[in-house]
């Protein structure tokens, strides 16, 4: 046996040693036991918490964490997390366009968790190669790209989330405005119809509407509320129709009409966004005519001469 296959047997055999002595402190009552965060959470939710949308998170947080008694440690790694990838108000409008909690700690923490397991990967695909007897040198530095492999991921993922949440938004944001001026029309006030909207709504824009009237019944201003939701999203044409409708209700103006008005502006923003897509698919489309259709006909087209030629026909 050479020194790479006993290196990794001496990593396998160590690595399953820790984790069964891991499991063994499990069972020990004070590292086992949960913390007191999460037991008396559940009591004080109302006093910290009324909507419950956090305190149930910091359970599953507070349980994960204490499960094996390393709370401390966990929180200063998300500590130097923070420190190392950083946090900005991009994060932020990131996550809240994602639909997630808008705690870029948090995220840092488990796009760190999420690195150190890429980096454990690696490590198990390098004691493989090496008990396969594949092993080389530049093998060794698999885990750490896999680990920032995993690290770049979490945000690319992020990114995509949060774009096609607000692309969704944008789409939903006419059906929405002409449902709201049907409803105001109708004879409804605007919060009952922003509540009617969220009842029987399923998109991602209903669920905004949920939470800005649930915002409003634990005493905000509908227009607060309502500029908070734009704010936190960040999504143009809801930007605009929100502005539009807290001048509409600090003027006192007819709210259908001017809902109805943005419906319409916001269709024809859609129309335009299609006729741009529609456009750079067009240039996307000659990509394989280019490369790919045109020199096959120009093959098809020249190889029989030159096949004649070489055989001297003609």
């Amino acid at each position: 046996m050479t020194w790479p296959t006993d290196a990794a047997l001496a990593v396998l055999l160590g690595g399953a040693l820790g984790a069964g002595m891991c499991l063994l402190l499990v069972l020990v009552p004070r590292i086992g036991a949960p913390s007191v965060s999460r037991r008396i959470a559940p009591y004080i939710r109302d006093v910290t918490d009324p909507a419950g949308t956090t305190a149930w998170e910091l359970i599953g947080r507070a349980g994960a964490a204490g499960a094996l008694g390393w709370s401390a440690a966990l929180e200063r790694a998300a500590a130097w997390a923070v420190r190392t990838l950083g946090t900005s108000d991009a994060l932020g409008m990131r996550l809240s366009q994602a639909g997630r909690v808008p705690d870029p700690a948090a995220f840092r923490a488990r796009q760190l968790a999420w690195g150190v397991a890429g980096v454990g990967a690696g490590a198990l695909a390098v004691v493989g190669l090496a008990l396969a007897g594949s092993f080389t040198g530049p093998s060794l530095l698999l885990p750490i790209v896999v680990g920032v492999a995993v690290v770049g991921l979490c945000d690319v993922l992020l990114s995509r989330r949060a774009k096609a949440r607000a692309a969704r938004i944008a789409e939903e944001l006419p059906t929405v405005l002409e449902f709201l001026a049907l409803c105001l029309a109708a004879g409804e006030g605007i919060l009952d119809s922003l509540r009617r909207v969220g009842s029987v709504g399923s998109g991602e824009l209903t669920t905004e509407i949920r939470a800005v009237v649930l915002e409003v019944s634990t005493g905000s201003s509908l227009p607060d509320a309502l500029t908070a939701m734009s704010r936190r999203l960040r999504v143009p044409p809801l930007s605009r129709a929100v502005e539009h409708l807290v001048a509409a209700l600090d003027r006192g103006a007819p709210l259908a009409q001017a809902l109805q008005a943005q419906a319409t502006d916001a269709r024809e923003d859609a129309k335009r966004a299609l006729i741009e897509t529609a456009g750079r698919k067009e240039i996307y489309m000659l990509l394989p005519l280019v490369f790919g259709l045109l020199p096959l006909s120009v093959l098809f087209a020249v190889f029989p001469g030159v096949f004649m030629l070489r055989l001297g026909v003609g």
